[in-house]
């Protein structure tokens, strides 16, 4: 599982941008704030840290990094005080950037709150698991059902715990010889926090399958004190 960076989000004066970068073929690439570079070189899998801004009308736009050709951009106006993914997927030729609003504040107390984007332009539709440890998929219901490429998504609330995120085709009920897409590390989830979820390609198109971005959303300070 490949992991983003985290804020801490609070009593913020400004707005808080990052970037996921999920598009499987797409070369190096700078990423631009109102023209102006803001990231160097980033490549597929990358989930950056939260940067700070101003709040209003944003123009953020993608160039290859060896040579100022632009291949997406997406405007949107940004409040203060919050926190937004520009996410940018799917293939080359179909570039892709999109504005989403993430959660800044906690989730209930004794949850987390878990957004699952399908950016999988090889894998068709899955079930999202999330397996305990010691736990059997046999026994458990999907979190997210139908979870396909470019899906919109809201936040889902769930007890906290350790679980490892399990995709399964979307529609087969598991036994026990049931073999999964993909299965994760066991992750700590605690009271409070919010992670989005991120199902990607592998990168080289003759290997089948899914890789996974984590990226923390929120985190209570007294979480991570």
């Amino acid at each position: 599982m490949l992991t983003g960076c985290q804020i801490v989000a609070g009593s913020m004066q400004y707005t808080q941008v990052r970037y996921i970068d999920a598009s499987p073929d797409a070369p190096s690439l700078d990423i631009y704030q109102n023209a102006v570079v803001t990231l160097y070189d980033i490549g597929f899998g990358t989930a950056s840290s939260y940067i700070s801004i101003n709040p209003g009308s944003w123009n953020f736009s993608v160039d290859v990094t060896t040579g100022r050709q632009q291949l997406a951009n997406v405007v949107g106006t940004l409040a203060l005080g919050a926190q937004y993914t520009v996410l940018i997927g799917n293939t080359t030729a179909n570039l892709q950037m999109t504005i989403l609003k993430d959660q800044s504040t906690p989730a209930p107390a004794g949850q987390v709150a878990f957004r699952f984007l399908d950016q999988s332009t090889r894998n068709a539709a899955v079930d999202i698991y999330l397996l305990p440890g010691g736990g059997s998929l046999s026994t458990l219901t999907p979190v997210a059902t139908h979870i396909a490429f470019g899906n919109t998504a809201s936040y889902i609330d769930v007890p906290v715990g350790t679980y490892s995120v399990v995709l399964l085709p979307t529609g087969v009920i598991p036994t026990a010889t049931t073999v999964p897409l993909y299965s994760g590390t066991q992750t700590e989830y605690v009271s409070g926090a919010a992670r989005t979820i991120v199902l990607i390609d592998q990168q080289s198109a003759a290997t089948p399958g899914f890789q996974v971005i984590s990226a923390d959303d929120y985190d209570s300070p007294a979480a991570i004190a």
